[in-house]
């Protein structure tokens, strides 16, 4: 499922003449937006739940350059969730449907008064429930990798 659509600005290319790696995050956090507001936690839906969500961590991989201009879209696939985790991959694509990066999350539901972590409000748990899921026995590639140099 594409959650978000964007093109590279220009002062997302760095010195080597490719997007930067920061700018990279800043599709994937962009995307999370999308997911977040697609789930009913946009402005409105914070407002009235007084619900939020924050990114606990972030797993950034890699995998081809992305030029100045370039198309780009991003796909979302619930791995995993529970009453008030969300554990995502969206998976960054160009216009040729290459594999540019992937950014593997873990969202955490919080109640914006106490700041404590707290279950989804009901309707946000059913849209949650409608999203496209990984199957348990095919998880994409890129998930679930632990960083280390391999010996």
């Amino acid at each position: 499922m594409i959650i978000h659509e964007t093109q590279v600005a220009p002062e997302w290319v760095d010195y080597n003449g490719h997007m930067n790696d920061a700018a990279y995050a800043r599709v994937f956090s962009q995307a999370c937006e999308a997911l977040i507001d697609q789930i009913g936690l946009d402005e409105a839906g914070r407002a009235h739940y007084g619900y939020t969500i924050y990114t606990l961590e972030t797993h950034l991989c890699y995998r081809r350059e992305a030029h100045q201009d370039q198309p780009l879209s991003v796909d979302l696939t619930l791995l995993d969730s529970d009453a008030k985790r969300l554990h995502v991959f969206f998976a960054m694509f160009d216009d040729e449907d290459n594999l540019l990066a992937s950014s593997e999350q873990m969202l955490m539901g919080m109640e914006q008064g106490s700041g404590r972590p707290s279950a989804f409000p009901e309707p946000v748990a059913s849209s949650v429930a409608k999203l496209p899921q990984a199957n348990k026995d095919l998880w994409p590639e890129l998930a679930g990798r632990t960083i280390g140099i391999r010996r």
